[in-house]
């Protein structure tokens, strides 16, 4: 039976670094940040744009994958600050990469998105219409930050990617659990730019093209359902929590993790994070945390990962995979 797997992975943040200790001008502190959330410092592009950091996170996992980029057929790229409202992100990145045979389309689901988009890959490889996929999340949440405001601090800028083909061996991806509830839609929004709201003087005056958050609707959220999806994709495939050797979660706080880790049971050393030096990278977080494991050797054959991610929309999911 073919089943899909990992074949490269690869990451790229940009240089310039943005400590915590910027925002005490708008009444937040290292402190406060680092204790609520987890986070140090996060990465801000000064001249980069989404692209750039996807195009250089794919060449990576390309690379890794010990292919060219002529070898990639598709590139999906889960982003929610593309370049420019069109054309896609991905079309930005395949002719930076000058991958002349992939098609090449965005998926939005914010920081469920490079989940959405593996589950979306997969299906591709599955049904062999398509060999060697470059999946990539990549934002640079920095384009609409309002930093005058103290949720300033939640986002930074980067990418990740991998490459996604069949294989015939007992490894790959076992199951996919995904969700959205649209009732959610104004817990974290960009109010303006869209067909809604067209762009005005009025929305730039009034700073509407900003996110807006709802931070205890997102905690709320996230502590609820994620542990149930864990539970439902577990129980599904007849796995317990025990046989979960890495989670590889969404990077929303360090508190969230904290209590969907409590809530299931699961020892939080099997919790990969990187939010300490990233902050939230919505897109990027799941491919880069992935990568970062993976490129300092700890999965071992056979180990069960477990990815969790949830996003504005509502969105969320859940994917059982076996290295």
């Amino acid at each position: 039976m073919v089943n899909v797997y990992i074949k490269g992975t690869g990451s790229y943040a940009p240089s310039n670094i943005v400590k915590n200790d910027y925002f005490e001008a708008i009444g937040s502190s290292d402190e406060w940040i680092f204790s609520k959330l987890g986070i140090r410092e996060r990465r801000i592009s000064i001249d980069e744009a989404t692209s750039d950091l996807a195009y250089k996170a794919g060449l990576i996992a390309i690379q890794d994958a010990s292919l060219t980029v002529e070898d990639i057929d598709l590139i999906i790229v889960a982003t929610t600050t593309p370049d420019r409202p069109s054309p896609s992100c991905a079309c930005f990145v395949q002719d930076k990469l000058n991958a002349v045979n992939a098609v090449a389309f965005d998926i939005s689901a914010v920081c469920s998105g490079a989940l959405f988009t593996m589950a979306t890959a997969v299906q591709f490889v599955k049904t062999g219409m398509y060999k060697n996929v470059l999946v990539i999340g990549a934002d640079t949440f920095s384009t609409i930050i309002d930093w005058e405001r103290r949720d300033a601090v939640f986002f930074g800028d980067g990418a990740g990617a991998m490459v996604l083909s069949a294989t015939t061996e007992d490894k790959g991806f076992i199951d996919f659990a995904l969700h959205s509830d649209g009732k959610g839609k104004e817990h974290f929004t960009i109010p303006a730019g869209g067909s809604a709201k067209p762009a005005s003087i009025e929305t730039v005056k009034n700073r509407e093209h900003y996110f807006q958050m709802n931070g205890k609707a997102v905690y709320d959220t996230a502590t609820k359902v994620v542990p149930e999806n864990i539970m439902e994709i577990l129980n599904r495939n007849n796995f317990t929590i025990d046989d979960v050797d890495f989670l590889l979660p969404h990077q929303p706080s360090i508190r969230i993790l904290q209590d969907v880790a409590k809530t299931i049971n699961l020892p939080f050393e099997k919790v990969k994070t990187n939010m300490d030096r990233y902050a939230n990278t919505s897109g990027g977080t799941v491919p880069i945390v992935l990568d970062e494991t993976h490129k300092n050797n700890e999965f071992k054959k056979g180990d069960i990962l477990l990815f969790a991610a949830v996003g504005a929309g509502w969105t969320w999911g859940t994917a059982l995979y076996k290295w």
